[in-house]
Order: structure tokens, then sequence, then C-alpha cells
């Protein structure tokens, strides 16, 4: 009787090479979620003390400044893209509602698509390229020349003087911004509708206006708060882990936008999951 033949070693340092592979991808995934989660929960105990102890207050100055960095000047392009949106939304929606004989449904698709889905997410993912790219460099570049080093030694935490103003920020900002971009898509969406499609504006105007409910615009906004919160964490946590000079800056940056992109899309779904769950679409 011949002995059982042994294990291919070629294929067996392929599956081991496999395994490791995913093994060390999933280790870098929940890394990054716990260095996210730790950054967190340093913010948030930077906020309490600034609301509740004098000594840890931060100015307001640096959180204007910000608040112009990483809102005002997205202003423009949300509303942009926000309007682009809407256009093709109508223009999309509308042949098919045709046959049914309900063009002026138009209006009902657009406002709840642009309210409860489109205008956060679109203000998310355009104030990621627009915002967090920079708040990666700046804090990148900052971590380079050994000024993070330097607030450190004259006893100046960083998350208190850096991080916490730019998440405020972020996540402030862009619930005014997904404010703006409901609004200008579905303004858009209106004047195809009418100027286009031949749908009255009487009738646009009351479709839109009884297919929106509080819940619509409360969800969105609630998306575009905690879509804010992890753009700048995500922005500030890359910056903060720089290494390597320029090459690392260059990293950070665009890591920052990969990331963002990622963890917005899934807490977007798990946002849809729980709302569908409650009864709230």
């Amino acid at each position: 009787m011949s002995a059982p033949e042994s294990t291919n070693p070629a294929s067996s340092q392929f599956l081991a090479a496999i395994v490791n592979r995913y093994w060390e991808m999933w280790a870098g995934v929940l890394g990054l979620i716990g260095s996210w989660a730790n950054l967190m929960a340093e913010v948030l105990g930077w906020i309490w003390r600034s609301l509740f102890q004098r000594r840890a207050r931060f100015g307001m100055r640096a959180l204007t400044v910000q608040f112009v960095r990483v809102g005002t000047r997205s202003i423009g392009i949300v509303l942009l893209v926000s309007g682009c949106i809407g256009t093709i939304l109508a223009l999309q929606t509308a042949p098919s509602l045709e046959e049914l004989g309900q063009t002026d449904k138009v209006a009902n698709l657009v406002a709840v698509a642009v309210f409860r889905e489109l205008g956060p997410l679109i203000a998310a993912i355009v104030m990621t390229g627009f915002a967090g790219a920079s708040i990666a460099a700046e804090l990148g570049t900052m971590k380079v020349g050994e000024e993070i080093e330097a607030l450190e030694a004259m006893a100046l935490n960083p998350v208190r003087f850096l991080v916490m103003p730019r998440v405020i920020a972020t996540a402030i900002s862009l619930v005014v911004l997904a404010v703006f971009s409901d609004i200008c898509a579905v303004f858009f969406g209106g004047v195809v509708g009418v100027l286009v499609l031949d749908i009255p504006y009487e009738v646009y105007r009351l479709n839109t206006l009884t297919q929106l409910r509080p819940v619509d615009f409360n969800t969105g906004l609630l998306k575009a708060a905690v879509f804010g919160g992890l753009l700048g964490l995500i922005a500030c946590t890359n910056g903060l882990r720089v290494t390597g000079g320029a090459a690392g800056v260059g990293r950070a940056t665009t890591s920052t936008v990969v990331q963002t992109t990622v963890a917005i899309v899934i807490a977007d779904l798990l946002f849809s999951g729980l709302f569908y769950s409650l009864g709230l679409n």
C-alpha cells in the first residue's frame, strides 16, 4: 500500500499568502477604525471640557477660520454639482413616468431622492475632495515640519488646538451645505420640469410640498452631520500620522479621499437600513 501523497508545498504557500494578505487587510481596517474611534473620544472629551471648564475653552477665531476654509469655500462647487444632479434626475426619470402618464410625478421623485439621500451625499463627497484633502495635507505638512512636536513641547494639546476646530467645522458646515444642496437640486429639477417637461409650475410645486415630510429633511441632516464628523476625523487622523516627508503628505491626502468616500458610503448604507427598519423611509 503506497503512502499518502504529501501536500504540494507550492499550493500551501499560495494559500498561506492569501490568508496572510486578507489577515493584514482586515487588521489594517480594524486598526484604522480604532484610531478614528480613539481620536473621536479625545475630541468629544475636549468639547465637553471646553463647554464646562473655563480653562479649556478654545478661541472662536480658530473655529471661524475653519468654517471659512472648509465650508464657505465649498459652497460654489456644491451648488454646481447639486444643480447638475437635480437636472439629471428630472431628465432621467421623465421618460419612464411619461409612459405611465405620470410625468408630473417627477417632482415627487426628485424631492424625495434629493432630501433623503443625494443632497447630503453629494455635499459630503464634494467636501471630501475639496476640504478633506486640504486638512490632511495641512496637518501632514505641520507633522513633517515638526510643528506638532513644538506644540507638544509647549504643553499644548494638538487635538484641542488643531483637530477639534476642524472636526466641529466639518460637521456643522456639511449640515449647512446639505441644505444648500437640497434646495439647489430641487430648484434645478423644477426648472427642467417646468420649462422642458411642460409640467405646470403649480402642479410641480404642490407635488413637491405634498411628497416631502419633516422626517425626510431631518434624516438628511443627521446623515450630513455624521458624514462631516467622519470627514474631519479621517482627514485629521491621516494628517497626524504622516511620515516620510513630502511623499508621506501625498499618501495621506490620497488615503483621506479614498477612506472618507468609502466610510461615507458605508455609513449611508447603515443609515438606510436603520431608517428602513424604523419605518422612516
